[in-house]
């Protein structure tokens, strides 16, 4: 197939999920209609990006040309028996999923959103619920193929061009076009998930149940970032797997609810949010709860509601998103999540996990053995800032790193220490590409 330019358009801005920052680019649809792509040699520095569901900048090229992949977007070849899916790069995994579900099909590993291309689930390595078992989404991906500016292009997998593989997965788009993967996709037979809810107070009591829970096959937890006191560190531990009891297997329906509008900037607050978080810790009677759930609300909670993302109002919102170590000091989690508390910003969107010991493919990929913990702020200057700038400075202390995908904040001394290969993986960069994101922490155009 062949890679051709679609209508250029004129200098307008994109937008990460996040909202923050805005920046302004020439932005050039791609489409498919032959067989071998063109090189690109746009006026300006370029980047490939998806859906655009990244948080910060490093899905943004100010003043750069972003290649829109999302018109990549057909099937080329699935394998019925053995689920091994290829697809171009810019097909959602939404859209994966309407396909192979009635098929008695799943995605090996997903993110808390489907609403992602693969092209960008492989640049940004992305990680689900079952990372303590089958690790990020990279580790499914036997072989993709990767287009240089130059219009040369090198199937990639971890025996052929290994090295391409392991920069480009985790690569942050960086190190050229991904065209088209092969995803070995998972079984099921049914659309439920066998779900157990548990209540913990704290940590340690969130570890144990961790620890003990870890050959269930998805494990995540909902935790109050804003509680004090006895409640400090509540929340609830979510675990389940796949219904065995085999039912008809149906495509999912699309959202019918959404956020119509930016919302007033003081709509989320401290009160509001300890309220909206109380009744959700609440809501569970007991400490403990089972039952069957479709896998929709288990996987995707917030993708019910379209735009989600404008409740925190015009200024828009930051994600922090880090993992630090967990063994027997639970100091580092414990300090963020303080802080967090004390700060008086709120946030009800908190996550937290314990990641396994699969090892990532990616050079620059994020997940590693500790606890990380994801959650959203609205941007309310300097006081927002000044948060984020302190977290990403205590999870440094303690051994931890920050996910580039999640970030607006990081500085250069911060990134350095977290990804210490970035000057190996440097020399895979395409030399047409960059990003907002890559200027930001290396200095480097």
């Amino acid at each position: 197939m062949h890679c051709e330019l679609g209508n250029i358009k004129k200098i307008e801005e994109f937008q990460s999920w996040g909202r923050y920052p805005r920046h302004q680019s020439q932005l050039i649809p791609l489409r498919w209609t032959s067989d071998f792509p063109l090189a690109i040699k746009p006026p300006t520095a370029m980047l490939p990006v998806g859906l655009g569901r990244s948080y910060g900048d490093s899905c943004l090229l100010d003043q750069g040309t972003l290649l829109l992949a999302s018109g990549m977007n057909r099937f080329l070849a699935f394998n019925a028996q053995t689920g091994l899916l290829r697809v171009e790069a810019g097909v959602s995994l939404e859209v994966i999923l309407r396909l192979v579900v009635p098929r008695g099909w799943f995605l090996p590993v997903t993110p808390g959103t489907k609403y992602v291309t693969v092209g960008g689930a492989i640049a940004n390595d992305v990680h689900g619920k079952n990372h303590h078992l089958e690790g990020t989404f990279g580790v499914h991906v036997p072989r993709f193929e990767l287009v240089r500016s130059d219009g040369t292009r090198m199937e990639c997998s971890s025996t052929e061009n290994a090295e391409w593989y392991k920069a480009t997965i985790g690569g942050l788009g960086l190190t050229g076009l991904i065209t088209w993967a092969e995803v070995q996709l998972r079984p099921i037979v049914s659309r439920k998930i066998n779900y157990h809810g548990i209540k913990f107070n704290g940590i340690d009591e969130f570890l144990a149940i961790s620890h003990a829970s870890s050959q269930i096959e998805y494990t995540v937890a909902w935790i109050d970032c804003v509680a004090q006191g006895k409640g400090f560190a509540r929340g609830i531990f979510m675990q389940g797997g796949h219904s065995s009891v085999a039912e008809k297997l149906e495509a999912s329906s699309q959202p019918h609810l959404s956020v119509p509008m930016e919302m007033p900037d003081m709509l989320l607050n401290r009160a509001t949010v300890a309220a909206f978080n109380t009744l959700y810790y609440h809501k569970q009677f007991g400490k403990q709860k089972s039952g069957l759930l479709d896998y929709e609300p288990f996987f995707y909670p917030l993708d019910a509601v379209a735009h989600w993302n404008r409740i925190y109002g015009r200024n828009g919102l930051l994600q922090f998103q880090c993992v630090v170590p967990d063994g027997d000091d639970t100091s580092g989690i414990t300090e963020i999540l303080r802080t967090i508390t004390a700060s008086g910003l709120a946030s009800f969107l908190a996550v937290i996990k314990v990641f396994g010991k699969v090892p990532s493919p990616g050079m620059l990929s994020f997940p590693r053995p500790g606890i990380t913990l994801a959650l959203d702020f609205p941007v309310r200057s300097e006081v927002s800032f000044a948060l984020l700038d302190r977290l990403a400075e205590i999870t440094l202390a303690h051994g931890g790193s920050m996910y580039p995908a999640k970030d607006a904040r990081m500085t250069p001394h911060q990134f350095q220490s977290f990804y210490p290969q970035w000057q190996e993986f440097s020399s895979y960069i395409d030399p047409a590409f960059s990003s907002s994101f890559w200027r930001r922490v290396t200095g480097k155009v």
